[in-house]
């Protein structure tokens, strides 16, 4: 994806905030499973399918009035490039440096001020992240019907550790994967691997869960089934490979495992 793309995207995901389409999908839908749904016996989430990330765009306008949609577009396209990059690069540097160089990028950009105590607020909303409407009732059942739940994500074990605590999710998640422990991010295999070495299950035994249509392609090229959550309704990536299913809330991916 190229940071024109990327950034349509990140406007579009925006546009959602000032609405309530997404969260009136969540609180209508029934939240019950009655079995494990067979053959998929764990589950692993990005950290976004988990945790909304619209509160940090509303922390850059409140930050920068005006220009907060602006930096978020820029923040969030130059933040997933520089990991990609970092890869091909081989120049690792974690999830929490490599998103603070980019909203550094961002506001050269933009020529905003950024000071020290800006920078440092900006960067603390991502500790502080909450749990997208529904989800806290569509973990409960899916951990009701058996399914063991794990993140596997480019947070670093601290982001992740932080979030989990802001949204009171504590106990939930059987493992909290971070891609930082092998010094890579995804969509690298090495990534992907490291939820079959977790729950010791097979690859066809564990359902990937991606919030970034690239995150998608990658768990499914790697073996996984995977749901793409996607709340601002993006299409496809055409890199010929899709997931095995989609849809803009948990609700989905709960009626998805029942189906």
């Amino acid at each position: 994806m190229n940071a024109r793309a990327m950034t349509g995207t990140r406007r579009e995901l925006l546009t959602l905030a000032a609405g309530t389409a997404v969260t009136s999908v969540f609180s209508s839908a029934a939240m019950t499973m009655d079995k494990t749904p067979p053959g998929i016996k764990a589950i692993a989430f990005d950290a976004f399918p988990i945790f909304d990330p619209r509160s940090i765009s509303l922390r850059a306008e409140a930050v920068f009035p005006g220009r907060g949609a602006e930096l978020g577009d820029v923040w969030r396209a130059r933040q997933f490039e520089y990991t990609w990059l970092r890869i091909a690069f081989q120049r690792y540097a974690d999830f929490w440096r490599v998103t603070e160089d980019a909203l550094v990028f961002a506001a050269k950009l933009l020529k905003l001020d950024l000071t020290s105590e800006k920078r440092s607020r900006l960067m603390e909303a991502y500790l502080e992240l909450k749990p997208w409407p529904g989800v806290a009732e569509g973990l409960k059942s899916l951990r009701d019907a058996g399914l063991r739940l794990g993140f596997l994500s480019n947070f670093t074990p601290h982001m992740l550790a932080a979030c989990v605590k802001a949204s009171a999710l504590e106990g939930v998640f059987e493992d909290q994967l971070s891609t930082d422990t092998i010094k890579t991010y995804k969509p690298d295999p090495r990534a992907y691997a490291m939820a079959v070495n977790a729950f010791g299950l097979p690859v066809e035994n564990i359902l990937f869960v991606a919030f970034g249509g690239w995150d998608a392609v990658g768990a499914k090229t790697f073996g996984f089934k995977t749901f793409w959550f996607n709340p601002a309704s993006q299409p496809a990536e055409e890199l010929g490979v899709t997931p095995d299913a989609m849809g803009p809330s948990f609700a989905d991916l709960v009626r998805f495992l029942k189906a």
